[in-house]
């Protein structure tokens, strides 16, 4: 048995012991209306705050350039490449060495 498949089974065995012991101490415990309320928390403390982390991210994070400056900026590139090859053929470029 490779060391992902041992994981796997450990994992699995976890998760139903866990599964069994959580459903005997919400049905058959005094515990359970505490336990339901710890549960209900985590819950909401969970998905409240994923959503406060996405919105801290879109809240600090700089707003993407307008579409028209990157077009400006690639023609730009597109012309100095095509003045830079011009120059090589014609050989007014420096050689190197």
């Amino acid at each position: 048995m490779s060391r992902d498949q041992l994981v796997g089974a450990l994992l699995i065995v976890l998760s139903v012991a866990v599964i069994i012991v959580y459903g005997w101490m919400v049905f058959f415990t005094e515990w359970s209306l505490l336990l339901l309320q710890i549960t209900g928390f985590i819950a909401v403390l969970g998905v409240f705050g994923i959503l406060a982390w996405i919105g801290y991210t879109l809240a600090t994070t700089p707003p993407p350039k307008p579409i028209e400056e990157i077009e400006k900026e690639l023609e730009k590139e597109l012309k100095d490449l095509e003045s830079k090859s011009t120059k090589e053929k014609t050989g007014e470029a420096a050689p190197k060495g």
